[in-house]
């Protein structure tokens, strides 16, 4: 079988990846192969002779596989470690050059294959991309395709038509170049598939993979039988940039006659996409004063077209520049990369704060006339630095403070920085360089006006300095620019001058302390606390008052300020502490305002044995029989100090000689003593021992205190019993009065409770009650029912209910026939009047006398009727109801029932209206 191949021609080559070949088996984790499917490289227009292009890497994970490497292209070889190099010098190389690299296992049938893509450094279409060089590049192309791709020989006739045994590989079928954004007309006829044996056997032709019988399906078909494969339709290189296709041949009856051949389809790009900038705006930012060449910041765009072809390789220029000061190009761009840098000195943020750059990205590396172009905004900021030192406002500035005040604002220095305000460029810093040796003044900083508050911050005495004379330097919290130098308004003199005010009246010592002995008599001077005015140019009198004398000891001359003692001066007072008493005084002068000022006289104070010591505790508790452990430890306080308080002597007086005869004081030490039974066993009660107490003053002080003492029996622990306890106790007389009173008051009590229980329960035995007399309600009438209308029917007759004075007259009256259907016309029975008080008569008593009373009554109603409670007279114009027959089938006019008023209106609706209802 004959092979024929025809290379194919193209003026742009795309690179797209291509795989191993179907049916490469996988070995995780690693996969023989290419580390990349596709290599592309920029080298120059002259290559010479046996020079290194590019290194493939072939990745072999068993390690002892044999690779040989071919190249589709003679032009170039490959050696066996993957070095692409050039087998002649090929000079002025006019247009990209794409290949196959195959790699080729010397012991088994597996390949792989590679594309390389050699791009020529500053490489540009011929044609210009108007309409009729885009036209005529689309026509070049398809013109340059191969009009037939035969089979190669890949097998031989064996011993049945079925029996195919694959050989190994001749080349490689060189890829299809198909143009992006082709106008048609579609289908168009891109290559025709051939066998050699088509003309012994019918041939059906038929294509696989993405863009035929796989997604994007569609995109190319066959003929069948003439083998011609078409485009269906446009196609975008930014959408997909390669094909990879294979080509089948079989019989009649669906046997291989061919093996399959790979198609590499790639898609050749157009200019069909303009750079677009990553941001519309930037922002940068440069330091004012700037020397030329710094850089500012950098513009990026990209393009969509293939970056290795002038199509994508964008460059850039600027526009337009906004200001034009100083100059109308102060920043330049890298047409290649985008940055933006200053070309001329002269910034200043001071004159233009930002400047605006109109920038322009171009493809077809920035050929205006045939490439695609875009705008963005560049935002330069020119940021400042220190180039302009504060200056002061004037040369000398003045100002005026009152003498002994504080935190006063003497002037304010005003500051000019035309530096970026609030900034440290613009922050001014204010020093006193000279005039103030006792810093007496300082200046603080006015974050929002920047000027220099001069403040007092230690008081100024008139007498001393009249005006002070300071010089002030301003700076910056930054330290100027390099070479910029300081100016001569950032110095400036102020001029202060001092007010004298009527200042008060100072003692020299404050507080003055005197040392006396208590005791001192009323009368007596202690010493002379007088106070200097400090207004030695003003002649002032001082006078002086006392201000805090807390027990009213001293007064002071007013003249001259004498203290004198109005009483006795006690160190035990309560005024004193620590033996230090403590007077304020206030000495004030005849200025204009007055002034005056408060000097404080402390007194220590000298103990001397003025109190007796007094005996600790006052009361106590012993056994009533001698114990050893039955003592009671007694000391003494003193309020006096040392030395005139411990060691004490305690010791029994002779009288009452029952006093040492029963009891006895041991010493323990200086302070304490122990009083315990002299006598096996005194009787229990309550005693009151005197002890005298002596302290070691000189003379010494002594006191009779009384103890108190329980003489209790005790337990076996030594303790009082609680029996002994009470026995122990006494109690006093009103005491004993008080617990008498709450005896008879509580006798008296239950006195009169069972009295009147007893008078109670009497009088229930007297006549028994149903109910209890506050619950009488005989006096109270009870509605239960209200059948009346009117106010006339409220008028009843309560006479009945009350209890009658007597009931005989009804009672003894003789039993006669009564009615039942119309009340009696003889004279009633005249119940008499139940009187206010109430009767002492029970209420069931005058039921059963009503009760008979109505039995002999004759006017009284029947047991079977009802009882009338009021009687409304004869002569009803209604007439007697019982002859109403409420069983009566005959007619009945109700109409008469209109004319008994508003209150028979619902009556007669009910039973009148005759024919109208």
């Amino acid at each position: 079988m004959i092979v024929g191949c025809i290379l194919l021609a193209c003026t742009l080559l795309v690179g797209a990846s291509s795989g191993s070949r179907a049916g490469q088996p996988l070995k995780p984790p690693c996969r023989p192969g290419f580390s990349q499917n596709f290599y592309t490289v920029i080298v120059p227009r002259d290559v010479l002779h046996g020079q290194s292009i590019l290194k493939v890497t072939f990745e072999d994970c068993q390690r002892s596989r044999e690779v040989g490497f071919v190249s589709s292209d003679p032009n170039f070889s490959v050696r066996p470690d993957g070095s692409v190099y050039t087998e002649q010098e090929v000079a002025n190389l006019s247009e990209p050059v794409q290949f196959m690299v195959t790699a080729r296992g010397l012991h088994d049938p597996h390949i792989w294959e590679t594309t390389v893509k050699l791009a020529l450094a500053g490489h540009l279409h011929p044609l210009p991309l108007t309409k009729i060089g885009f036209e005529e590049m689309l026509s070049r192309v398809w013109e340059s395709q191969p009009r037939v791709i035969k089979f190669s020989r890949r097998h031989q006739r064996g011993s049945s038509a079925n029996s195919l045994r694959r050989q190994k590989r001749d080349w490689v079928i060189p890829p299809i170049n198909v143009p992006e954004n082709s106008r048609g007309p579609f289908p168009h006829m891109l290559v025709r598939i051939r066998s050699d044996q088509d003309k012994d056997v019918g041939i059906r032709y038929s294509i696989t993979g993405a863009g035929a019988d796989q997604p994007p399906s569609g995109i190319y078909n066959i003929d069948p039988i003439s083998g011609n494969m078409f485009v269906t339709q446009p196609l975008d290189r930014e959408e997909r940039a390669s094909f990879h296709l294979r080509a089948h041949a079989v019989d009649m009856n669906g046997n291989q006659v061919e093996n399959p051949i790979d198609l590499y389809i790639y898609v050749i790009d157009m200019n069909d996409n303009r750079p677009e900038f990553q941001n519309q705006v930037y922002n940068g930012s440069v330091a004012e004063g700037s020397k030329p060449g710094s850089s500012v910041m950098q513009v990026t765009a990209t393009d969509s077209d293939d970056s290795t072809t002038a199509n994508g390789m964008v460059r850039y220029r600027i526009l337009s520049q906004t200001p034009h000061s100083p100059i109308p190009n102060m920043f330049t761009i890298n047409s290649e990369t985008g940055d933006i840098v200053t070309v001329a000195a002269g910034l200043d943020r001071e004159k233009v704060s930002q400047y605006t750059i109109i920038v322009q990205a171009t493809d077809m590396e920035g050929n205006l006339n045939f490439g695609l172009s875009n705008t963005a905004t560049a935002l330069i900021s020119i940021t400042d630095i220190n180039d302009n030192p504060p200056e002061l406002t004037v040369r000398t500035f003045s100002g005026e403070v009152p003498e002994n005040k504080v935190n006063v604002v003497v002037t304010n220095l005003t500051v000019v920085d035309r530096d970026q305000p609030h900034s440290p460029n613009w922050n001014a810093v204010y020093r006193i360089v000279s005039g103030d040796p006792s810093g007496h003044f300082t200046i603080r900083t006015n974050p929002i006006t920047n000027e220099g508050m001069l403040t007092v911050v230690k008081p100024v005495d008139f007498e001393m300095n009249r005006a002070f004379m300071l010089t002030v330097v301003v700076s910056n919290q930054a330290h100027l620019a390099s070479g910029i130098q300081s100016s001569l308004q950032s110095t400036a003199g102020v001029t202060i001058s001092v007010q004298d005010v009527n200042e008060p009246p100072v003692f020299p010592v404050n507080p003055k302390m005197i040392r006396f002995e208590e005791g001192v008599p009323a009368g007596t001077t202690l010493t002379v606390f007088a106070a200097q005015d400090p207004d030695h140019f003003i002649h002032q009198i001082v006078r002086y008052s006392k201000l805090s004398d807390p027990a009213n000891w001293l007064k002071i001359n007013r003249t001259n300020g004498q203290i004198t003692t109005m009483a006795l001066l006690d160190r035990e007072s309560i005024y004193v502490k620590n033996n230090m008493y403590e007077a304020t005084f206030l000495a004030y002068d005849n200025g204009s305002p007055q002034a005056s000022g408060t000097g404080t006289l402390q007194i220590y104070l000298i103990d001397v044995n003025d109190n007796a010591p007094v005996l600790i505790p006052k009361e106590a508790q012993i056994c009533e029989r001698a114990r050893p452990n039955s003592r009671i430890n007694i000391t003494a306080s003193d309020a006096d100090a040392e030395p005139n308080v411990g060691p004490f002597v305690f010791e029994l007086p002779s009288f009452p000689a029952s006093i040492r005869r029963n009891w006895t004081i041991s010493r323990l030490s200086g302070d304490y003593a122990q009083l315990r039974l002299r006598i096996p066993y005194l009787e229990a009660g309550v005693y009151e021992i005197p002890v005298i107490v002596s302290d070691s003053g000189n003379p010494p002080l002594s006191n009779r205190s009384m103890i108190r003492i329980k003489v209790c029996p005790c337990d076996n622990n030594g303790d009082c019993s609680a029996t002994g306890a009470v026995a122990a106790a006494g109690l006093g007389t009103g005491a004993i009065i008080a617990i008498l009173i709450c005896i008879i008051i509580l006798l008296s009590m239950v006195l009169l409770f069972v009295v009147w229980m007893k008078r109670r329960e009497k009088e229930r035995q007297a006549k028994p009650l149903l109910i209890d007399p506050e619950d009488d309600v005989r006096d109270n009438i009870l509605k239960y029912d209200e059948e009346g209308g009117g106010e006339e029917d409220q008028d009843y007759d309560l006479s009945q209910l009350q209890q009658p004075e007597s009931l005989d007259h009804i009672i003894n009256k003789p039993t006669g026939v009564r009615r039942v259907d119309e009340r009696p016309v003889i004279a009633e029975s005249q119940y008499p009047v139940r009187p206010s008080v109430p009767h002492p008569g029970d209420i069931g008593d005058f039921i059963n006398d009503g009760l008979r009373a109505a039995d002999n009554d004759p006017t009284a109603p029947p047991y079977d009727s009802l009882l009338v409670f009021d009687y409304e007279g004869s002569g009803s114009t209604a007439g007697s109801v019982s002859s109403l027959n409420s069983t009566s089938s005959g007619d009945q006019d109700y109409d008469y029932l209109n004319d008994w008023g508003p209150r028979f209106k619902k009556l007669a609706d009910l039973y009148g209206g005759g024919e109208d209802d």
